[in-house]
């Protein structure tokens, strides 16, 4: 019998935007768990609930997992489809991503950590006000880059890269003044510095969000644009427009 190459090619062609369309459904719902991990490690903590910080703690198991599947899917993809171009792009960005995705949640759990050890110490006498505030802008960063990739989005990508400058200066000054608080009060040291380590975590998801922004625009645009400015980002958002 002879082989309709048309058809043949077509069919290989449909199975291969399956399996890269699968890759990134699986980096999203990994994200919308990590999305959620990194909400209820903030809530634990400013609310006091030792049992969330526990539930939460559990989640990271399930991102380790989803980490290694996705890695191993996206090398199977390689190795059988020998990808090129955006293909290619596609799941660099992906496998990337999910590493990013994989460290966000590490750190959530570190935040869960620091949460019950401030509830059987008894609360930090300062901190929390800067908690929240820095809480709500990364668990922003989070679902922006993750709503960025589901529709490859590079404005926001950008929007998310140039509020991680935002989160920093915030970690910057809430550093200078709880280091002055302890000065000031040596007995606050201890609790203290279960929040300024909660403070740390939360900066360094927004360093993983920014990453995944720039893994976005270099799928979309093909331009890296890792240790770049961000007037340098922007002009390559404009560009690929």
């Amino acid at each position: 019998m002879e082989l309709n190459n048309d058809n043949y090619s077509a069919h290989i062609s449909a199975q291969f935007n399956e399996e890269l369309e699968l890759i990134r459904t699986q980096l999203l719902t990994m994200g919308g768990m990590v999305e959620r991990q990194v909400h209820d490690c903030v809530d634990a903590l400013l609310n006091g609930d030792i049992e969330l910080a526990e539930a939460s703690q559990k989640v990271d198991k399930q991102t380790n997992e989803m980490e290694l599947m996705i890695d191993e899917q996206c090398t199977t993809i390689i190795a059988r489809r020998q990808p090129a171009a955006s293909d290619l792009r596609l799941i660099i960005a992906v496998s990337k991503a999910t590493t990013n995705l994989e460290r966000m949640g590490d750190e959530a759990s570190r935040i869960c950590r620091h949460a019950i050890d401030l509830v059987e110490e008894g609360e930090s006498p300062r901190g929390y006000q800067e908690v929240r505030h820095i809480g709500h802008l990364i668990q922003e960063m989070v679902k922006d880059v993750l709503t960025a990739f589901a529709r490859n989005d590079t404005e926001l990508a950008y929007r998310v890269a140039k509020m991680d400058k935002s989160v920093d200066q915030e970690y910057s000054s809430a550093m200078r003044s709880l280091a002055t608080y302890m000065m000031e009060d040596p007995r606050s040291i201890s609790s203290v510095m279960n929040v300024i380590w909660v403070l740390r975590s939360l900066e360094r998801i927004g360093d993983h969000a920014r990453a995944m922004a720039e893994h976005l625009i270099y799928l979309v645009s093909g331009t890296d644009v890792r240790h770049s400015s961000l007037k340098q980002i922007k002009k390559t958002v404009a560009e690929e427009k």
